[in-house]
C-alpha cells in the first residue's frame, strides 16, 4: 500500500475539485496532497487534521506558513525536536529530530473542514505510514479527527478510547497515543490551548523517549 498519494490523487472529488481550482487561482503554490516532514525513523509521530489553504497547501510542508506551525514548531524546537529555525516557508532550513509529522487528510479541504468520507478515503494513506515507521514509540494526535484517524489507521472502534486533552492511551502495539488539542489559532486565541498546555504535552513525549541515563 501506498503511503503517499499521487499528486493528482482521484480518491475525493471535492477534495480534488477543489486542488484543481487553487491551481487555477494561486499557480505558483504547491497544490497537491501535502507530504510528510521528518525522518521515517523517527521515535515520535505527529498528526495533524489536513494542510491549511494558504499554510501546508501554499508551502507544501506539513503546519508551514500559518499560525498553527508557529506553536508547534516552536515547542518542537524548544523540546529538541528540531534544530534549525522557523521561518513559515519549506526552505528555511528547519529539520525534525526523532520526529516525524503527517496530516489525517493530505489535501486541503474547502473551510478547512473535511468530510467524514474524505477522512476516510484518507486513512489508507496513514496506516501505510505507520507501517512504514518501525521505530514509532509514541503518537501525538492534534483534535479529535487525528485522534479518531489513528484508531481507524489500526483497525480499532472508535469506541476503544475517547479523546480527551492530555488523555494517555495505550495501543495494542504498545505505542502510546496522547491526545492534545490542535494547535490553531482558534484554539490559542480562545484559550482552549494555551502555550504551556502544549508544551507540557511535548515535554511528557521528550521524557518518554529520552529516560534519564
Amino acid at each position: 500500500m501506498r503511503a503517499t498519494p499521487t499528486p493528482d490523487c482521484p480518491l475525493c472529488p471535492r477534495l480534488a475539485e477543489f486542488r484543481a481550482a487553487n491551481r487555477v487561482s494561486f499557480s505558483d503554490w504547491y497544490n497537491a496532497p501535502v507530504p510528510c516532514f521528518g525522518p521515517v525513523d523517527a521515535e515520535l509521530l505527529i498528526i495533524g487534521l489536513a494542510p491549511g489553504l494558504r499554510g501546508a497547501n501554499r508551502t507544501g510542508r506539513p503546519f508551514t506558513g500559518d499560525y498553527a506551525g508557529q506553536l508547534l514548531y516552536e515547542t518542537l524546537l524548544k523540546f529538541d525536536f528540531a534544530a534549525g529555525q522557523y521561518a513559515e516557508r519549506a526552505d528555511d532550513g528547519l529539520v525534525l529530530r526523532n520526529c516525524r509529522i503527517v496530516n489525517a487528510v493530505r489535501c486541503v479541504p474547502p473551510q478547512n473542514r473535511p468530510l467524514p468520507a474524505e477522512i476516510v478515503s484518507c486513512n489508507r494513506f496513514l496506516a501505510a505510514e505507520r507501517a512504514a515507521m518501525p521505530n514509532v514509540r509514541a503518537i501525538v494526535a492534534l483534535g479529535g479527527i487525528a485522534h479518531q484517524a489513528v484508531l481507524r489507521a489500526y483497525g480499532l472502534r472508535q469506541s476503544f478510547a475517547k479523546f480527551g486533552h492530555g488523555r494517555v492511551t495505550t495501543l495494542p502495539d504498545g505505542v502510546i497515543l496522547t491526545d492534545s488539542f490542535h494547535v490553531s489559532r482558534y484554539n490559542t486565541n480562545t484559550k482552549r490551548l494555551t502555550t504551556i498546555m502544549f508544551e507540557a504535552i511535548i515535554a511528557e513525549q521528550a521524557t518518554r523517549l529520552r529516560p534519564p541515563a
